[in-house]
């Protein structure tokens, strides 16, 4: 009735996903689903053409506790926010997919759509993205190799600044995979996940640049033309 592709290697994921799409069932894609921001756009851009409900997320969006704060009257207006989580790298996937995309997803979650761009700054054991929003506010992920490996959040609101973020198992995860399977309704649009690679992508050549602000317009339309290229 509906699939779910799990594989770890995100590389695998577009081939994997075509033959669902031309079966026309849902599909859940673990993250990341692809192993280039042009890969997920390719298969963004294909469930689309097929009319197939297609998804993405880290199990960190549907925590309990990162959803409080969404609406938490403690908070206020969110104003910004930083984002802590493990970030193991793996030598096949730019460096936040394999692991950062928990915490950049949880930032995301919390800042929502319409980050301009990022700058880095890294180490051999950590690295600490910044991206400026189109309305002034910044929000910061921070992925750490060394030490304690937790996940949270701080969150600046304008009545009050709070912690969350904790991870808290699969289950909410899970849960909204099962309504989107019975709704055909994705609980994370496609536009929100795309902003999510271009920013860990953005943050790659912002290190290649040695730590200079990229614009994820520019990543963006680069990635187009090579998910362009493929077809």
């Amino acid at each position: 009735d509906v699939v779910m592709i799990l594989s770890i290697d995100g590389r695998a994921h577009l081939e994997q996903a075509k033959p669902v799409f031309a079966s026309g069932k849902p599909v859940f894609i673990d993250k990341p689903i692809g192993g280039s921001l042009a890969d997920a756009i390719e298969i963004f851009r294909l469930a689309e053409r097929s009319g197939v409900p297609c998804f993405t997320s880290s199990a960190l969006r549907f925590s309990p506790g990162t959803q409080a704060v969404l609406t938490d009257p403690a908070v206020g207006d969110i104003r910004g926010c930083t984002a802590n989580s493990p970030c193991k790298l793996e030598p096949h996937h730019p460096d936040f997919f394999y692991y950062g995309i928990h915490g950049v997803e949880a930032l995301f979650t919390i800042m929502g759509t319409g980050c301009t761009s990022v700058s880095r700054a890294g180490t051999e054991g950590t690295d600490v993205a910044v991206g400026v929003w189109r309305d002034g506010r910044i929000g910061t992920f921070r992925g750490t190799r060394n030490g304690p490996h937790g996940y949270g959040l701080t969150v600046f609101g304008t009545k009050g600044i709070v912690e969350s973020g904790k991870f808290e198992g699969y289950e909410p995860l899970l849960v909204e995979i099962v309504k989107f399977f019975k709704t055909g309704k994705p609980p994370v649009s496609a536009d929100e996940t795309l902003e999510i690679f271009a920013f860990m992508e953005a943050a790659d050549q912002s290190k290649r640049q040695g730590g200079c602000p990229v614009a994820l317009e520019t990543v963006m339309k680069k990635a187009q033309q090579a998910a362009a290229a493929t077809k």
